[in-house]
């Protein structure tokens, strides 16, 4: 029997009608602009069957673009063979993807927690640092504009005090440094801080990145005074930057890594990887999650990186993001690019905006077929499926071409 909601007309059904009254869903992200039915490779579908090509990707998580055969044939034969049983017993896809991420990341052995989300991922970094450092020694510092996640203790973490204010009285225990300043973080440090939380690029701060000399400096200002080094790589990790994680452009050994969002594909699914001898802080029963791990995610998990392997998918960001850069370069009204492989901003000409904010550059995109979002006043992030082809990169730039001299 075929399910109603395979079914055209039932799609057609569920689309928001333009004379909504009443949406269901919390209005935590802003009434939607589009409701989207269906996705292949680097397009998208809306009820109406008008397409979009997506430079967004699910912001950096579909990074082998939606509906991927291999991931979707994981998933459908793991559902069919085990989909959850408690991390009190161990998993064939787990433990598989646990040891992979290791190998992936090289340097040191280490072990892994899995979690269903970025904002886990960071709260169990952060819970782990607490642990390694002891009572007294629990402070993380992060760097200002840095995104760490919405819980309430990676709310703290992020460096953006405007989204503290509502929320207050926040857990204790975070300080927030000039991101990029290696003098500024050296007096942030004290005998109270346990680790330092870090992007390799802050890429809600607006896709920002530091002199190549910070990350070297920051690695041996922590060894020298016992601090963990803890990389935030759930925007950057997972071949986005051009290659596996963002911090082996810096040739920097972290202490603790963070992951989430392309590790996926689009199944929620989140991990914290430590060095072995900081991961062994953990006892049993400090940190747990019923879903974290289950077959079903790292299944899935399992079929992108292995995927993101046969493709080289590091070297086709890189390569891809070349040419996107010398792209998106050659528009007039974009002033600047900057950033690694596919994550991107493109900085806006002042006076091609005029009145406008980038908020309003991306709203128009949207309507005319092209996806992706403002993450400054004057900046648009770009961060495509790393499949993306040419030919619909040349298509999304001729939509924002148009937008920015309409």
């Amino acid at each position: 029997m075929t399910s109603p909601t395979a079914s055209p007309t039932h799609l057609e059904a569920v689309a928001p009608p333009a004379e909504i009254t009443h949406c269901p869903i919390m209005s935590t992200y802003g009434p939607p602009a589009v409701m989207f039915v269906r996705g292949e490779g680097s397009r998208l579908y809306d009820p109406t069957g008008k397409e979009y090509i997506d430079w967004l990707a699910g912001i950096a998580v579909t990074s082998l673009g939606h509906a991927h055969p291999a991931i979707a044939d994981a998933i459908a034969t793991q559902a069919r063979t085990l989909l959850h049983v408690s991390n009190l017993f161990a998993t064939e896809p787990q433990w598989k993807v646990a040891r992979l991420l290791d190998e992936l990341i090289g340097g040191p052995a280490g072990q892994v927690f899995f979690c269903n989300s970025g904002a886990e991922a960071n709260e169990a970094a952060i819970k782990l640092a607490r642990r390694h450092g002891g009572r007294g020694r629990h402070v993380v510092v992060s760097g200002m504009r840095s995104f760490h996640g919405r819980t309430l203790a990676t709310l703290h973490a992020t460096g953006q005090p405007e989204k503290h204010e509502a929320f207050q009285p926040l857990p204790e225990g975070f300080r927030h440094v000039a991101y990029g300043d290696v003098d500024a973080l050296e007096k942030g440090l004290d005998d109270t801080v346990a680790a330092v939380l870090l992007e390799p690029i802050q890429g809600e701060g607006g896709v920002v990145e530091p002199d190549p000399a910070y990350f070297p400096a920051v690695r041996e200002i922590c060894t020298e005074r016992g601090i963990l080094l803890m990389f935030d790589e759930v925007q950057t990790g997972l071949a986005r930057t051009g290659a596996w994680f963002g911090h082996h452009h810096h040739n920097v050994e972290p202490d603790v890594i963070t992951m989430a969002k392309a590790l996926g594909n689009g199944m929620p699914i989140g991990a914290v990887w430590a060095r072995k001898d900081v991961a062994a802080a953990f006892k049993p029963g400090d940190h747990a999650t019923t879903f974290g791990g289950q077959p079903l995610a790292t299944a899935a998990a399992l079929a992108t990186l292995e995927t993101m392997m046969q493709i080289n998918a590091p070297s086709l960001a890189k390569t891809v993001g070349a040419v996107l850069r010398e792209k998106l370069l050659g528009l007039t009204g974009v002033t600047g690019v900057r950033g690694r492989g596919l994550l991107l901003a493109a900085e806006l000409d002042l006076d091609v905006l005029g009145e406008r904010k980038a908020a309003d550059i991306a709203k128009a995109c949207l309507h005319g077929g092209l996806v992706l979002n403002a993450v400054t006043p004057t900046a648009l992030r770009i961060a495509p499926p790393i499949t993306i082809t040419v030919a619909e990169i040349e298509q999304g730039l001729t939509v924002l071409d148009s937008v920015l001299h309409a």
